[in-house]
């Protein structure tokens, strides 16, 4: 028991008699820690980032709007304006059976600016009018009250949704807005709830939350608008491959109005599936990169370990001959090489991924705004249980080929050595 005791001690000894070498081979495990842990999480938080950016939408949705044609067809030349019509929800639903939610969107105050006024404060937001079913498309967030409902659209209510920029803009205080009316241009709606989804990577005349949501019947009304519709949002079942049905979409609208079914620039289908198949390899490539440059920089840190246990093995062959020449079995050598380099790993290691930790938690209150977390800046217990497993392993090998000389030398040839 002398023996284990005794060991310990030396490692400890060992490890302050060479503190400047320590020093400098601890920092390279504590980079290459460091490294890995932050990535890792600094992947994390990227990757909630740019989800944050489509939160809400529809990963099977598809996106219909007109543009000018680029095709001639039938007698009509190519260059031609068109407006989708309120007919074509119906021609969708007939002919396409595969989609599940359909719903239209109408955008007021097209080339004029609209104005929202609440008591002194003013603000400039963009009118959008929409369906209920709209909300199985681009999932509201809703922060006070409620969405549009089947009710405000039958009865014409003067109802409004607020986005997020919009309200903070008219509602400096912070208060709960429902219930209370606005103005816009000169017509009073009541708020009957506000948006916090922001949509950012996606939108349609402007952002989600420079927005004011009325019920479409409404917009169709205030605006004279007619049977006109701007957008087209649309959802397929479960199972439902979207890129197989675009060419049957685009070819139900564009039939009906006189476009050329291959006119993609005409009768426009974006396709959300292929945006998000594009962020899921984005993904993929940053988390290689990550374990790629965080197991690399490691492994350089344990080549350093493993050269700086050598160098102190040489420096310690007088000692470790007297050792094996007072009893001290190959086993024990090999045991206190081996046991110093895992402490020398293990504490420059657990403090990379305590700096690590401490770093990314800084990033995630820097990512705060109203009591809400924008993104998870921070690796798992799992994680970090793992990394410390790794350091671990790390100092075993890194102490094998010390260790291998250590047990060669022998006892005779040691104590000649000067």
């Amino acid at each position: 028991m002398r023996i284990d005791i005794d060991s310990y001690r030396e490692i400890l000894d060992t490890l302050t008699r060479n503190k400047s070498r320590s020093f400098l081979t601890g920092f390279g495990v504590f980079w290459g820690v460091f490294m890995l842990v932050a990535l890792m999480g600094g992947g994390q938080g990227l990757k909630e980032m740019l989800e944050r950016n489509f939160e809400g939408f529809a990963q099977n949705t598809a996106m219909i709007w007109a543009q000018q044609t680029t095709k001639p067809y039938k007698g009509f030349r190519k260059g031609r304006w068109w407006e989708m019509d309120y007919k074509d929800i119906e021609r969708l639903r007939q002919r396409v059976p595969e989609l599940d939610a359909i719903a239209p969107v109408l955008f007021g105050g097209w080339g004029r600016t609209n104005t929202a006024y609440y008591g002194d404060q003013s603000t400039q937001p963009r009118i959008q009018g929409v369906t209920p079913e709209y909300a199985n498309i681009v999932a509201p967030k809703m922060y006070y009250g409620r969405y549009i409902n089947d009710m405000d659209l039958s009865e014409h209510r003067k109802v409004c949704v607020l986005g997020k920029k919009i309200y903070k803009d008219l509602f400096k205080d912070g208060s709960d807005p429902c219930g209370k009316r606005i103005r816009i241009d000169s017509t009073y709606y009541e708020v009957v709830g506000v948006d916090y989804n922001a949509s950012g990577g996606m939108n349609f005349n402007g952002r989600n939350e420079e927005k004011i949501t009325l019920p479409l019947t409404l917009v169709q009304q205030t605006f004279n608008r007619g049977n006109q519709v701007d957008l087209i949002a649309v959802t397929g079942r479960p199972g439902v491959v979207m890129s197989k049905i675009t060419p049957r979409i685009r070819e139900t609208i564009a039939r009906a109005h006189y476009i050329d079914p291959t006119d993609e620039q005409g009768a426009m289908v974006f396709n959300t599936e292929v945006l998000f198949q594009m962020l899921d390899n984005l993904f993929k490539g940053v988390n290689f990169l990550t374990w790629l440059v965080g197991l690399g920089t490691l492994l350089a840190g344990a080549i350093g370990v493993s050269n700086i246990m050598m160098v102190t093995v040489r420096e310690r062959t007088t000692e470790i001959g007297i050792r094996r020449a007072i009893g001290a079995t190959p086993k024990m050598i090999l045991s206190q090489i081996i046991s110093e380099s895992i402490v020398l790993t293990l504490v420059a290691g657990m403090t990379g991924i305590l700096m690590a930790v401490l770093i990314l938690q800084m990033l995630e209150l820097a990512n705060t705004e109203d009591g809400i977390l924008a993104a998870h800046f921070q690796i798992g217990f799992w994680t970090a249980l793992f990394a410390a497993f790794v350091v671990s392993a790390m100092g075993v090998l890194a102490g094998l080929a010390p260790a291998a000389r250590a047990m060669s030398i022998k006892p005779v040839d040691a104590m000649r050595d000067e």
